[in-house]
C-alpha cells in the first residue's frame, strides 16, 4: 500500500475549534485538518504528520496570533513528552472545552438536552495520576536508562526527569528509578514498569523479559526499602506477577472515607486514576442514586465494587455485574472484609447479555452502569425492562453516552434529568461523565 507524500515546510492556519481529542481543527482545500497543541481563534504554522483519504493531521511550529485562553505548559518537557496534550490551556478552560463537547456530543448524536447541567466536578490538577505504565529503555549510546512515557509521534521515550501529574511519590523520583534500573546487570531487559498507588503504599510491577539474577534482585529489594516502594516482578503475562519480597509488601487499598468503605486491590487491577475525584465521583453518583430503604440496586460493569460497596450501605441488596472474574472474587473478598453480606457479585459478559441468567429477571429499583468505552449498548433493553426508578450512568467516552442516551430517550422513554463531566484526567483529552435518567 502507498502512502501518500506529506507536504514539505510549514503552512499557516487558522483554528476552527477542537476535536474531543484536543486537537485544533482547520480546513485547507475543504480538508479537515486536526492540529495538535493549537487553540480554536489561533493563528499558527505547523507541519504536517500524516495525510488521509478524508482528513489530514499535523502539529504546530509556531503561533502567530494565540488565544487568549493560551498559557505556558507549567512542564517543561511538554512539548516533548506525549502524556498530556493540553497543558497549553488553562485547566478552567480545559474543563469547559470537556463539558461543551458532551453537550454537544448529547445534542448532535443523543438528540437530547439534559434537564439540568450539572456544574463540573474539578479537583487537583497536578499530583493526581496514581496509575500509569512508564516505558524503560537503557540507551547505549547514552550509557543510561530513560523511564518515562512516549515522545509525540514517536516510539521513543521522552528524555524527562520528573512528572508533575503523577503522584509525586513517583513522579518526582523518575530519575531515582531509572538510577536504580541502570545499576542492574539486567538493565537493557526491563521493558517497562506499572505504577500502581494507595493512600498508604506504592507498587511498581518491573516486566523484566529475563530471568534476574540473584544480585539484580538483593539491588532492587534494597532500592524499594530505601524509597518505600512495593517491588512486584512480571516475567511473562500479566498472571506472572508476584512480589519480590512478600513479606515486606503490604496490601493496596481503596479508601473511601464517606462510605466507611477499602477496597482492596492488586497492583494490575483497574482502579480509577484520581483518587480525589473518585472520592467525589462516587459520593455524587449516591446522590443522585437516591437509594431508599428496600431498594434493590444493580451495579453493571462493577469491576472491584467501587459503586458496589457504597451503593450497599443503604440499599436492601446490591447485585453487582463484572465481567473478570478475579475482580469478581476481590469484590465479594472486600465486601465481607467491610462487614457487608447483602451484595451477590457474578461474573457476566454484558455485551452479549444472557436472558437465562436469574439475575437478568428481576427488577431493580437503582441502577449504576459504568461501562468502558464501548458504552452499553447491549444492556439498554435489558435496563428499560428492569424498570429502574432512576438510572446513573457513568461514562468515559461522550460519543458512546451520547448514543446510548439516544436510545434510553428516544426508544424506551427515559428522560435525561441531569448530566456533567468530571475531570479525572486533567492536562488530558479524557471525558469522563455522568448522566442521571428518569422514567
Amino acid at each position: 500500500m502507498r502512502f501518500p507524500k506529506l507536504p514539505k515546510g510549514e503552512f499557516p492556519a487558522t483554528i476552527e475549534s477542537l476535536t474531543l481529542e484536543g486537537r485544533g481543527i482547520t480546513h485547507i482545500n475543504g480538508k479537515a485538518t486536526f492540529i495538535s497543541r493549537a487553540l480554536p481563534g489561533e493563528v499558527v504554522k505547523f507541519v504536517y504528520t500524516n495525510c488521509k483519504k478524508h482528513f489530514d493531521e499535523g502539529d504546530v511550529v509556531s503561533i502567530e496570533q494565540p488565544s487568549t485562553d493560551r498559557i505556558t505548559p507549567p512542564c517543561p518537557h511538554f512539548d516533548q513528552c506525549g502524556a498530556c496534550s493540553m497543558q497549553h490551556l488553562a485547566a478552567e478552560k480545559q474543563i469547559e472545552v470537556k463539558q461543551q463537547a458532551l453537550f454537544d456530543q448529547l445534542q448532535r448524536i443523543g438528540k437530547t438536552e439534559p434537564e439540568q447541567r450539572l456544574p463540573p466536578l474539578a479537583g487537583p490538577v497536578w499530583g493526581y495520576r496514581r496509575r500509569a505504565r512508564l516505558g524503560v529503555k537503557y540507551v547505549i549510546k547514552k550509557d543510561r536508562v530513560l523511564v518515562g512515557f512516549r515522545e509525540r509521534r514517536s516510539h521513543f521515550l521522552a528524555d524527562i526527569s520528573h512528572c508533575p501529574v503523577l503522584d509525586p511519590r513517583v513522579g518526582e523520583h523518575l530519575t531515582d528509578i531509572a538510577s536504580a534500573i541502570g545499576m542492574l546487570d539486567a538493565r537493557a531487559t526491563i521493558a517497562q514498569i506499572e505504577v500502581s498507588c494507595s493512600d498508604d503504599r506504592v507498587a511498581l510491577v518491573l516486566r523484566h523479559l529475563e530471568p534476574l539474577s540473584p544480585q539484580d534482585k538483593a539491588r532492587l529489594h534494597a532500592f524499594g526499602l530505601n524509597q518505600n516502594f512495593d517491588i512486584y516482578l512480571q516475567p511473562g503475562g500479566t498472571d506472572s506477577v508476584h512480589p519480590l519480597a512478600p513479606e515486606s509488601i503490604t496490601p493496596l487499598l481503596d479508601h473511601q472515607p464517606d462510605f466507611d468503605v477499602a477496597i482492596g486491590f492488586k497492583p494490575l487491577d483497574f482502579t480509577q486514576v484520581n483518587a480525589h475525584i473518585n472520592r467525589e465521583m462516587v459520593k455524587l453518583a449516591l446522590h443522585w442514586l437516591d437509594i431508599q430503604p428496600g431498594d434493590h440496586a444493580l451495579d453493571l460493569f462493577a469491576g472491584l465494587g467501587n459503586f458496589t460497596l457504597p451503593m450497599a450501605r443503604f440499599a436492601q441488596h446490591v447485585t453487582a455485574i463484572e465481567l473478570e472474574t478475579t475482580m469478581v472474587q476481590r469484590a465479594e473478598q472486600s465486601a465481607r472484609a467491610n462487614g457487608i453480606t447483602h451484595t451477590t457479585h457474578q461474573s457476566h459478559n454484558l455485551f452479549e447479555p444472557d436472558l437465562t441468567q436469574p439475575w437478568m429477571q428481576k427488577t431493580y429499583d437503582r441502577i449504576l452502569l459504568d461501562p468502558p468505552r464501548a458504552g452499553a449498548e447491549a444492556m439498554l433493553p435489558h435496563i428499560a425492562r428492569f424498570k429502574p426508578k432512576r438510572i446513573v450512568y457513568i461514562s468515559c467516552h461522550p460519543g458512546t453516552l451520547a448514543r446510548d442516551t439516544d436510545s434510553l430517550v428516544h426508544e424506551h422513554g427515559y428522560r435525561l434529568i441531569a448530566t456533567g463531566v468530571m475531570d479525572m484526567f486533567p492536562h488530558t483529552a479524557h471525558i469522563e461523565s455522568i448522566a442521571v435518567f428518569e422514567p
